[in-house]
């Protein structure tokens, strides 16, 4: 009887722990965020830092900029991390953030074979390389994934004055993949695509494929953090997520993101501070 008496003693003191805060509180977030962020090794790199400095844990859904964005509507993560600005302050907008921080920039790249069929190889205006491949009809591979490397692309087209939609034909190959998989097929293709310098740098199976077209001030590339609007999705764990986005915009986060670093190349640029970015 004693036995029993000790048993139910224990679990009700069990119970009763288990009512008090912090208790085995879950320190975990999730993070939705583009493709780019996790394929560079970035995240990698950063997250343990993070993990030691706060004892959080950061799971991570790499997903394309729409599908990152969309998945914080379903209130499905605590924060997003993408690359697409006119669509991030459409989501602080619509209330389903509650404020846009600049974190970190890069650039994209057009990268092809080094034999470059179309010709565009050392060229700067990527507005004129663009319309270069459309009119040799070299095969050209898109992410058609609603990222913002996708995003970036469109724009880029319709800057170049090529309606897309209307002037594709069977050299435009749309594949709705992520970036990995996108220089993938490139390479086996013998094509071009448009990709972020980081995810570029961190790629291991270049082939034969080299960079084509930098340097125009088109190709720039902004990243940005937001907390899901806990007003609208109440699982959000604010406090948890606020804590890695004041990370991600600190002094040591900002010190972090510019040290890392592959064959003393540096894949991203913080820029917390700049507040039009």
């Amino acid at each position: 009887m004693s036995n029993v008496r000790n048993a139910t003693a224990a679990v009700f003191a069990v119970a009763l722990f288990a009512t008090q805060p912090g208790f085995a509180q879950d320190k975990s977030i999730v993070v939705a965020s583009t493709t780019s962020t996790q394929d560079s090794g970035l995240f990698e790199y950063l997250l343990p830092k993070f993990k030691e400095k706060s004892g959080i844990t950061v799971k991570v859904v790499a997903q394309g900029t729409g599908q990152a964005l969309d998945t914080g509507k379903r209130c499905d993560a605590d924060v997003v991390f993408v690359h697409a600005k006119a669509q991030e302050e459409k989501f602080v907008a619509d209330g389903a953030g509650v404020k846009r921080f600049p974190v970190m920039y890069n650039d994209f790249v057009i990268v092809g074979p080094k034999s470059d069929p179309a010709g565009i190889k050392g060229t700067k205006d990527v507005a004129k390389a663009l319309v270069t491949i459309k009119d040799k009809g070299a095969a050209f591979f898109s992410r058609g994934d609603r990222s913002g490397t996708h995003s970036a692309e469109l724009a880029l087209w319709k800057a170049s004055g090529v309606d897309i939609e209307k002037d594709n034909g069977t050299w435009y190959k749309s594949l709705g993949q992520g970036m990995g998989a996108t220089l993938n097929t490139t390479a086996a293709g013998n094509g071009y695509t448009l990709t972020d310098r980081a995810t570029w740098i961190h790629f291991k199976n270049k082939q034969d494929l080299a960079i084509a077209v930098e340097g125009d001030k088109w190709l720039f590339n902004q990243y940005g953090v937001m907390l899901v609007n806990p007003a609208k999705c109440p699982s959000v764990k604010k406090d948890l997520g606020q804590a890695f986005i004041n990370y991600l915009i600190s002094p040591q986060g900002q010190k972090d993101i510019a040290g890392y670093k592959i064959d003393g190349q540096s894949l991203f640029f913080p820029n917390a501070e700049d507040v039009g970015a």
